[in-house]
């Protein structure tokens, strides 16, 4: 179903004297424009509904001719005939329910297809929005609160949709039909109370309700810390038990969860007062009005049947009188749980299309930075100024100590950030003027940081171009160097990784990581410390892949491990979000710089871990004394 990315985002707030405008901003889901078929649904709920009203407001004046019927004035010559009329009418009377019983249900079937769609084209649209809203955005979030709040959304709009469009309305329109009836049949006094007690119910209701939302935004708010403490402990499960810290874990979770026990009780004490005043108030009318019909019967100006009739219709008020009050207080809680989803709706992505955005047209690709700058805070910038050419087919490195600005020069090309100074270039296109698809679809990137869906490693290699056959898969598992060991499973393709790729060790998820953006087979590749959960001699055999993969690509390598970028045409090294120096390996080394001081470093580093691996290795410690082993 097709998201239309600039639709109107409707507000939604859980405020006193929003419900209506909130109802009538979610009318557009419940009358949607493209589906004629489900607009027909509508208009026969609709018309089931009254057809279930009318036989509702029927059903009193059967009960009351019952009564009227067997009073005792009927003469005993004339048994059959009086045997006749109540049976007649005992016969109307269960009728006219069963009809009122089939129209309701009849309602609730044709409108489920309506209230679905509403929930699934809400979800849908939410879902698609959290992934248009920037990075920075889903860092500051937690998942498993930002899951909760989208559940109880979607939850809340099917009870909002639902009870608005059902029963609202419909019961309004049967307090004015049975006003009409008491003035017509008892007079304008009996109505008066009526409606005192009416509004002093909806009042009442209405104003115990709106205390309650603040209790249930609580519970929300308690309910969201706890499910996303839960979903972060678990997420980190291993780290929990690395620091037999599970005790810590409980209590966080506990203490969440205390917060939304009080609210819970809160809420649930609230709604017995709330009862509880509804029930003093409509039995208080019901009084009244009992009383008046018992003076009109006992003077002759009403019947038996009428005092029958008169409890009747107050007994079929209390349904949805007392549904009213239950549907309020469902739309202002639905309207509490949904406000939350709501604003992330109302969340602008930070980055987007300018209008007018073209696809990216790739020819070359040649990439180039101009003076770029760019922070993510004002006070701390951490590009300054940085420029360089990736010319087409070439490939250049990045490197720097920790914080020099490398990985953040791959989220500036992959536009999950705008730049605050200068632009950034592809064939002479900013990327800020064409569509962030085109460009994404142009990038290959394998990160640091390799993260997979839990799912299959077939999976998890197609995603890299869906649809891809069997053989490009498990060509692009052979050139990442993994084919033969996802093969060596016994479930080969079809081995699941686990939550995050946790199934697999480091350098194997890596791999596959690797054989998906292999099979992307983009123009442009970024290799951001590719390799750096790799051993050495894994590492030298993927390098030899990854020097294949990139070979007559534009590729820019991000790296820790100098050894990895030997071979690149040109490394910039980069200090304090600058361009400190610039040129290929030898002549860095000869310039005997910083890139010379961190190739030392590496390299005695290496040095003095091998020989530690030899010294482990020799059963006799010859080594380790510095005596020379005997041949």
């Amino acid at each position: 179903m097709a998201i239309d990315s600039v639709e109107k985002k409707p507000s939604v707030s859980a405020d006193e004297g929003s419900v209506f405008a909130t109802v009538r901003n979610l009318w557009a889901y419940m009358w949607p424009d493209n589906r004629p078929d489900l607009r027909l649904r509508v208009v026969l709920a609709i018309g089931a509904l009254l057809a279930s009203k009318v036989a509702t407001t029927l059903v009193p004046f059967a009960y009351k001719g019952i009564i009227d019927s067997l009073d005792g004035s009927t003469p005993d010559n004339a048994l059959i005939l009086g045997l006749a009329v109540p049976v007649a009418l005992v016969i109307a009377y269960v009728l006219g329910n069963i009809i009122d019983a089939g129209f309701q249900q009849l309602r609730d079937v044709l409108f489920a297809s309506v209230g679905q769609h509403a929930v699934r084209k809400l979800a849908l649209q939410t879902f698609h929005h959290m992934h248009r809203l920037s990075l920075r955005f889903h860092l500051q979030r937690r998942t498993g609160g930002l899951s909760r709040v989208i559940e109880r959304g979607t939850k809340g709009i099917e009870t909002v949709v639902r009870f608005a469009m059902l029963n609202i309305a419909p019961t309004i329109v049967e307090f004015v039909v049975v006003a009409v009836i008491f003035i017509w049949l008892f007079g304008i006094s009996y109505l008066g109370v009526l409606v005192v007690m009416i509004w002093a119910y909806l009042y009442f209701t209405i104003k115990a309700s709106n205390w309650r939302i603040s209790i249930r935004r609580q519970m929300n708010d308690s309910d969201t810390d706890a499910n996303g403490k839960a979903i972060d402990s678990l997420l980190n499960f291993e780290t929990v038990k690395y620091f037999a810290n599970e005790k810590m874990e409980a209590d966080r979770f506990d203490n969440a969860m205390a917060g939304y026990e009080r609210s819970a009780i809160r809420i649930w004490t609230s709604l017995g007062f709330l009862n509880f005043g509804q029930a003093v108030i409509f039995y208080g009318g019901f009084l009244i009005i009992s009383i008046m019909s018992i003076l009109g019967v006992m003077d002759g100006t009403l019947t038996l049947g009428d005092f029958v009739l008169l409890n009747t219709f107050l007994m079929q008020i209390y349904r949805p009188l007392n549904f009213i009050g239950f549907v309020y207080r469902e739309l202002r809680q639905g309207l509490t749980d949904i406000e939350e989803m709501f604003k992330l709706l109302d969340q602008d992505p930070e980055i987007t299309d300018k209008p007018g955005a073209t696809p990216l047209a790739v020819s070359g690709p040649v990439i180039r930075f101009e003076d770029v700058t760019f922070h993510y805070d004002p006070d701390r910038p951490i590009l300054k100024g940085v420029s360089f050419e990736v010319p087409a087919g070439k490939t250049v490195a990045i490197v720097g100590p920790t914080g020099a600005g490398k990985s953040t020069i791959s989220r500036l090309l992959f536009r999950f950030y705008d730049v605050t100074g200068g632009r950034i270039t592809i064939d002479g296109q900013d990327l800020r003027d064409v569509t962030q698809e085109s460009l994404r679809s142009a990038i290959g990137m394998v990160p640091q940081d390799t993260v997979l869906f839990n799912d299959t490693i077939g999976y998890n290699i197609e995603y890299g171009r869906p649809g891809a056959s069997e053989d490009e898969i498990r060509e692009a598992a052979r050139m990442a160097q993994v084919g033969g060991f996802i093969e060596a499973l016994p479930r080969g393709y079809d081995t699941p990784v686990g939550e995050r790729g946790l199934k697999l060790s480091g350098g194997e998820k890596q791999r596959v990581a690797i054989a998906r953006t292999i099979l992307k087979s983009p123009s442009i590749l970024i290799l951001d410390e590719a390799t750096s959960a790799l051993d050495t001699k894994t590492e030298r055999d993927i390098q030899q892949a990854l020097d294949e993969v990139s070979r007559n690509r534009t590729t820019v390598v991000i790296a820790h491990r100098l050894s990895t970028v030997v071979n690149a045409d040109e490394i910039l090294v980069l200090r304090d979000g600058q361009v400190a120096e610039r040129g290929n390996h030898f002549q860095l080394l000869a310039a005997d710089g910083l890139y010379a001081q961190m190739w030392n470093r590496q390299r005695e580093a290496s040095e003095a871990a091998e020989l530690l691996a030899r010294t482990q290795e020799d059963p006799d410690g010859f080594v380790k004394r510095g005596i020379p082993a005997a041949e």
